[in-house]
């Protein structure tokens, strides 16, 4: 599967928007994208001086229309629906007004040519209303992450498209044309991510596979971001407007997309979404971002993926156990099942400010808490569960 955008304007065009958000240095950036710096000054300073098109080979003229006639705007404002049939009238407008267009009319201008035109009914805008919107301060702080249902193609197999997205942004990260749900193939997608886009601070999944096993134990995909210093956060089982903004990302990809084309193989389907995941970022006005387009919000990451993956490192008057072979530690002489995805990992047990409770943690990262003020009733070599870990229970 190929990560890189085909169409290497949309590509150029994500380079120049992420090197003037100006959140990492343009050496790292250009080694993110696989360019010279050489290449990327030349393609910020066409983009400066011209715009989308000094991002083309050879410089187009730009074309300014001024003093458009009545008919003429009608005109545009049609063909732009033609295209994207499922934007409404602020959209439309907002998406002119940052092509260049001057003296454009109202909103509500825009919304009686479609009328006219029959492209939306009177009482299509009485199905929207005002939601109150949450969302992280800064990008990176979180992203959530999805499959979305996945269909059948043409030519045999099935696509399951993964969703990666910013939760302040709205910036779709990730749209990825996937055979399976395996841990090998997200892990593969998420390498991907990184290597573009840097690390987040948190991600938000399911309680499905591959990121979630059974119970609260970690997965091959959870710890292996931990070790990246990314905490995996899950949300509410049977809640999935937890995930509210990547499940909006995933209707709206329905509308846009998933419903109007037939699908061949899985990659004519990957450069659709790679072409639909730049128009998204780049050209569709954001309701929720006040008509901007995701991308205006957004800016690389400054942690970038290493190029090893670091173990933790403990001071030397921690508490520190290894995990064993079938996933346990021993402490105060009890056994306690971690999880065989931490095998060979150091864990720190850290004391609480109660008496014989501790906070097991990898890292900085809390996996559940140990209770000794209680008498066992296990066997001895028997396993005790670890505590759930809680927003209350984890305070020191």
């Amino acid at each position: 599967m190929s990560w890189d955008i085909k169409d290497k304007i949309a590509r150029r065009h994500e380079f120049v928007t992420l090197a003037q958000a100006g959140s990492i240095s343009m050496t790292a950036l250009c080694r993110r994208f696989g360019v010279s710096n050489k290449t990327g000054y030349k393609w910020l300073k066409r983009f400066r001086a011209r715009g989308l098109p000094g991002l083309h080979d050879e410089p187009r003229r730009q074309i300014r229309r001024r003093n458009q006639t009545k008919s003429q705007m009608e005109a545009h404002v049609i063909h732009l629906r033609s295209e994207q049939p499922t934007w409404g009238p602020r959209k439309l407008h907002r998406r002119l007004l940052d092509l260049g267009h001057t003296a454009l009319p109202a909103v509500s201008t825009f919304a009686r040519i479609l009328r006219r035109h029959g492209c939306i009914q009177p009482q299509a805008a009485d199905a929207h209303r005002p939601h109150q919107r949450f969302a992280r301060a800064e990008p990176n702080q979180l992203w959530q992450m999805d499959f979305k249902g996945h269909f059948a193609l043409q030519r045999g197999g099935r696509c399951h498209p993964l969703t990666v997205l910013d939760d302040h942004s709205r910036y779709a990260l990730g749209l990825e044309a996937c055979a399976d749900e395996q841990t090998p193939t997200v892990h593969a997608c998420l390498e991907h991510i990184f290597t573009r886009y840097g690390l987040p601070e948190q991600i938000l999944c399911d309680n499905g596979p591959p990121w979630a096993g059974s119970g609260p134990e970690h997965t091959a995909l959870t710890v292996w971001l931990l070790r990246l210093g990314v905490h995996v956060i899950h949300g509410r089982p049977f809640h999935p407007q937890t995930q509210g903004k990547d499940e909006r990302f995933h209707r709206t990809l329905k509308a846009d997309l998933l419903a109007r084309h037939d699908w061949t193989d899985l990659a004519q389907t990957q450069h659709r979404f790679s072409a639909y995941r730049h128009l998204y970022n780049h050209e569709r006005p954001h309701e929720a971002l006040d008509l901007a387009v995701p991308a205006s919000r957004y800016c690389a990451s400054p942690r970038a993926l290493p190029t090893q993956l670091p173990l933790a490192q403990y001071d030397p008057s921690e508490l520190v156990r290894l995990v064993k072979s079938k996933g346990e530690i021993t402490f105060a002489n009890r056994f306690y099942y971690i999880g065989r995805a931490f095998c060979g990992l150091p864990l720190a047990l850290r004391p609480m400010a109660t008496d014989g409770h501790y906070r097991v943690c990898y890292a900085a990262f809390t996996l559940g808490l140990i209770d000794l003020s209680k008498p066992t009733d296990k066997p001895k070599g028997h396993y005790h569960p670890l505590i759930p870990v809680t927003h209350e229970s984890v305070t020191p």
